[in-house]
């Protein structure tokens, strides 16, 4: 006779969607937020500014130029513990190398695996609006930002300065909720 055999999985219990603590979701600009935009002018020749005076993002390989701003990789590191974080830009339509430069500017700073923080994080669009989120980190209002429905963090302008501010004030707000 054949003993009987039982398997026993033990399984936890599945927690319901309000039992589960979920980040809240913040969206990052990059030109003039995590991106200093200036930097990449500076590397351009003067015949270079002059040929693309008023339009300057339209200058093939611009972007690839660019340099971070202050603070600014040390705080999306941090922040992206606490936060489900992506990076919310808008590239120049008629300048597709910017398109790309963004995501290598991306695998730069942050790198470009799995384990690191914006991988497969970047969202271009013109439409900033479209995108649903709590929070949206932004140095203008163009692009949709106007009409986001969360909170819109004024990059640069009054009570939000510079990266330290910022990061200080989103961490307080997951502290104390």
């Amino acid at each position: 006779m054949v003993d009987d055999i039982r398997l026993v999985f033990l399984q936890e219990p599945r927690k319901s969607r309000t039992e589960v603590t979920m980040k809240k979701i913040l969206y990052i600009d990059m030109d003039n937020v995590i991106v200093d935009f200036k930097s990449g002018i500076s590397r351009l020749s003067q015949s270079t500014q002059n040929e693309f005076v008023g339009h300057l993002d339209d200058v093939p390989g611009i972007f690839a130029l660019m340099d971070p701003m202050p603070g600014a990789i040390e705080s999306v590191n941090k922040l992206q513990h606490h936060y489900d974080t992506y990076v919310l830009s808008t590239a120049p339509w008629a300048n597709p190398s910017a398109w790309s430069d963004k995501v290598e500017w991306i695998h730069r700073y942050f790198g470009d695996h799995e384990e690191t923080p914006l991988y497969k994080r970047l969202i271009l669009s013109h439409h900033k609006n479209l995108n649903a989120g709590d929070f949206l980190i932004d140095d203008r209002t163009a692009n949709g930002v106007e009409q986001f429905k969360g909170e819109h963090i004024h990059f640069g302008q009054g009570d939000w300065p510079d990266w330290e501010k910022v990061t200080n004030y989103l961490i307080e707000l997951v502290i104390t909720n």
